[in-house]
């Protein structure tokens, strides 16, 4: 493949990425990263005049539904599946210390 990252360069990156690394993952990771950039590269060369830009890889059109109103449920199905209520809301335990 390509040949690795410099230590430095690996370093920057983590600390960008505020990622801590230890000796060991710096020396792995500048293979991999010098392997990611050696493909790209290969990327590079290939023509791509004739190619319209896209945002996407495959052709999409409008992707959500149309919002229409639709029945939603009543109270007592929607709390019928709770673990714990009191007939009008669900019941949850509390998480914040109130003291």
């Amino acid at each position: 493949m390509s040949a690795p990252l410099a230590r430095e360069e690996v370093v920057r990156v983590a600390r960008l990425a505020r990622l801590k690394l230890s000796d060991a993952e710096l020396e792995r990771f500048a293979g991999q990263l010098g392997d990611v950039l050696g493909y790209v590269q290969i990327l590079g060369e290939i023509d791509t005049t004739d190619v319209e830009p896209m945002a996407h890889a495959v052709e999409r059109t409008n992707v959500f539904r149309s919002d229409a109103v639709q029945p939603s449920l009543g109270r007592e199905q929607a709390l019928a599946n709770a673990p714990k209520s009191d007939g009008r809301c669900f019941l949850v335990p509390p998480i914040l210390d109130a003291g």
